[in-house]
């Protein structure tokens, strides 16, 4: 069985004064509050949305 590559993604900034299209982004990959820490796949789909919020999250590889 392959196994699938996940990226843990953490909320670090809130999104007081954050335009709009970005808080749909992160409401988008399942984040809510900051702190707030999810498990999704790599992806490309996965990669381009954290790719526009960048500089609200931190990403790191988990191995599963």
């Amino acid at each position: 069985m392959a196994s699938t590559k996940k990226l843990r993604i953490t909320l670090k900034k809130s999104l007081i004064g954050v335009p709009e299209k970005q808080r749909k982004v992160v409401r988008a990959l399942g984040l809510r509050k900051r702190q707030h820490v999810v498990v999704q796949d790599d992806n490309p789909v996965i990669n381009g949305m954290i790719f526009k919020v960048n500089h609200l999250v931190d990403v790191e590889r988990v191995k599963k």
